[in-house]
């Protein structure tokens, strides 16, 4: 009987270590369900889902959300949080339609505009690292101050690019048959892959993000390196501030308003854990995948904007629910 019980136990235990794993499994790809599902539902409902415009659309639609997110994916593993990321994009396109209105040299509005967007997250990262302030209130203050100057500086007024080789470098070009929009997105996604997996910064910002005191300890400067992760996140800010000013033939103050909710819902979709330490940019692909195609799927289906926000709110909070995560 004896014998009889521990080979039902094992048995039992077994099966359970069996269902953890596949629960396991479940949890760590409800991303890629959820954008399975989205895919399917959308596609069978809308005959035209799946036509290769409406791909192509998507991918120039999902352009500004994912440059932005994985600009802030490092931020973000690194323990901190990035309130301004809308605000950075439209002063950042401010700057750059300015100077090239004032000088006709596109590479040069450019790199005023990416600089705009590298200082404003140096300010972040040192006013949360050597001002000792939380970097979700640096961040929200930033916002503001940053969105008031924008409109400050035009008097709220739009700034008009007439500049072809702007607009074919960065918005309305192609490469072949493939968007320049979705092109800086590829371009933006393997830098940041590239950082996080295989570089010493990327190493340091998960150290920082999984445990600060340690990191210390292991004599990491860790203020150097949340410091840096939010220049970067700025600089792709202000990439992405570009390609919408592009795209629009024109520079707006009032740009980019709530953009930095989807990008940190595109983020924590994506498995990253707003206590730090998580995350990658593949997941955060996935996670702007989900919202960017249900947004166009419910625009195909003749819904309006308010219900894609309600649907949109209601998937990530499902995602993350079902994904069972103790912290995000």
């Amino acid at each position: 009987m004896a014998k009889e019980k521990i080979i039902e136990d094992t048995i039992i235990n077994q099966d359970l270590r069996k269902k953890d794993r596949i629960k396991i499994i479940f949890r760590s790809n409800i991303v890629f369900v959820a954008l399975v599902v989205v895919i399917a539902v959308f596609g069978f409902i809308s005959p035209n889902f799946f036509r290769f415009e409406n791909i192509l659309n998507i991918g120039r639609q999902l352009s500004i959300l994912s440059i932005m997110a994985f600009g802030m994916t490092p931020v973000i593993i690194s323990g901190n949080i990035d309130l301004s990321v809308g605000a950075t994009l439209a002063m950042a396109s401010m700057t750059t339609a300015l100077t090239i209105q004032a000088t006709d040299q596109v590479i040069l509005g450019v790199i005023v505009g990416l600089a705009t967007g590298a200082f404003i997250g140096f300010l972040n990262g040192f006013l949360s690292t050597k001002g000792g302030i939380p970097s979700f209130l640096t961040t929200l203050g930033m916002m503001g101050a940053v969105r008031g100057f924008a409109m400050i500086i035009t008097s709220t007024l739009a700034v008009q690019v007439y500049n072809q080789k702007y607009w074919s470098w960065f918005g309305d070009g192609k490469i072949g048959f493939l968007p320049t929009s979705i092109m800086w997105t590829i371009i933006a996604f393997v830098f940041i892959h590239v950082l996080l997996r295989y570089s010493t910064l990327g190493r340091y910002i998960y150290a920082v993000g999984g445990n600060l005191r340690a990191a210390n300890f292991t004599g990491i400067k860790t203020d150097k390196v949340v410091i840096w992760s939010f220049v970067i996140c700025g600089i792709f800010s202000a990439l992405a501030g570009i390609i919408l000013s592009s795209r629009m033939h024109a520079a707006r103050p009032n740009i980019g308003e709530g953009y930095e909710l989807n990008a940190i819902a595109a983020i924590i979709l994506g498995g990253a854990s707003l206590f730090g330490g998580k995350g990658n940019v593949i997941g955060t692909l996935l996670g702007a995948l989900v919202i960017g195609t249900l947004g166009n799927g419910l625009i195909l289906i003749g819904f309006d904007t308010y219900v894609q926000t309600m649907v949109r709110g209601i998937v990530i909070i499902a995602a993350v629910l079902f994904a069972g995560r103790e912290k995000v």
